[in-house]
């Protein structure tokens, strides 16, 4: 199988159960009725609700390999092609910042915030692209190692690693304030879970899956077997001095949930492309964006205009919860929401319809 020559399936299907795990953790019918899975790690620790973010920013890394190195053999204009990706990037960006413009002005209890989700794809997908266009393999591995590394540094002169009184929450409040996730004006202490500084192990998240990608160009499945199980485990390791924490985005984090990524991107290679499995979640991953950017849209108009409290009593809590109680019927909006989206980019892509940044 020639991996450079065609778009492979496995990486559209683990893109799309990826963005498909997004909108089930992120839209709950009740968020005070929520199984410990779907919900993040309150700070230390790492549920698999965790792993959704890091694997979506791993296989923006993934992607990039695919989609540039092949162009990269066919002599095309680097300076051209980082042209093309900084203008996707912006727009990335610009998206995000218009969902969290749309929240404060629609949401009675929002603010608007600066960082988000999708800008902090947007840089990822910058970086990822200039490593491959303009880095070798060699480099990008220093590159790595200098992030992970040189943030862990700074998460030790920092001091602590508690809640608000980190160096990345100070700096996130100081170049922020009001614009962060949170922020609270009485004691000036902020956090932003996409902030500044957490930003930079995450574009090594994307790197090692940029590696990858390459790996699986030329179907290197000793290697992504045998990176995985050694990211996980100097993951572990690592967190016996930097504890695993999503919102820090710390190097233990960051190779604890790259391992994960590496060894799922190579079940999904042998099970979709090797064995003709169904590939299970690429309409989600053809339209990763517009699926994630449409249900956030929706997430703030149901709630904004007043319908999402009464139709979740009405056709769910109100009958569910007396039934099978309550977690039951919270879990069941957020499987509805997700089918919902999958009926949208079902129909998107029976149409040939794909929107792309």
């Amino acid at each position: 199988m020639n991996a450079a020559a065609r778009r492979l399936a496995s990486v559209d299907a683990l893109r799309g159960c990826t963005v498909a795990a997004m909108l089930l953790v992120n839209d709950p019918g009740d968020w005070s009725h929520v199984y410990w899975p779907l919900e993040h790690a309150q700070w230390h620790g790492c549920t698999p609700t965790d792993l959704v973010f890091p694997f979506f920013l791993f296989v923006v890394g993934v992607s990039v390999a695919l989609a540039i190195a092949p162009r990269m053999e066919q002599g095309a204009d680097r300076g051209a092609l980082m042209r093309a990706a900084l203008v996707r990037a912006l727009r990335i960006v610009g998206l995000g910042l218009l969902i969290n413009a749309a929240a404060a002005l629609i949401l009675p209890d929002a603010h608007m915030r600066i960082p988000g989700v999708l800008q902090r794809i947007g840089i990822c997908f910058a970086a990822a692209a200039a490593f491959q266009l303009y880095a070798n393999g060699r480099v990008q591995w220093s590159a790595i190692a200098a992030l992970l590394a040189g943030y862990a540094g700074l998460l030790a002169l920092g001091g602590t690693l508690e809640p608000f009184q980190n160096i990345v929450s100070r700096t996130d409040t100081t170049v922020f304030g009001h614009f962060a996730y949170r922020y609270f004006p009485a004691t000036g202490l902020g956090h932003d879970p996409e902030g500044l500084l957490g930003t930079l192990p995450s574009i090594a998240t994307s790197l090692l899956g940029l590696r990858a990608g390459h790996w699986l160009r030329r179907d290197d499945r000793r290697a992504l077997l045998l990176s995985g199980v050694a990211y996980v485990l100097l993951g572990a390791m690592w967190s016996l001095l930097q504890p695993l924490n999503k919102n820090l985005w710390t190097p233990s984090f960051v190779l604890w949930t790259a391992g994960w990524a590496t060894l799922a991107l190579l079940a999904f290679h042998l099970l979709v492309d090797l064995r003709g499995w169904p590939a299970l979640g690429r309409r989600f991953g053809v339209n990763a964006v517009a699926a994630y950017a449409g249900s956030e849209f929706m997430q703030i108009l149901l709630p904004g205009l007043g319908i999402q409290d009464p139709l979740y009593r009405s056709v769910f809590a109100g009958w569910i919860t007396p039934l099978a109680g309550p977690y039951v019927a919270s879990l069941a909006f957020a499987v509805t929401f997700v089918a919902v989206w999958w009926a949208i980019v079902w129909a998107m892509d029976r149409r040939r319809i794909y929107l792309k940044l």
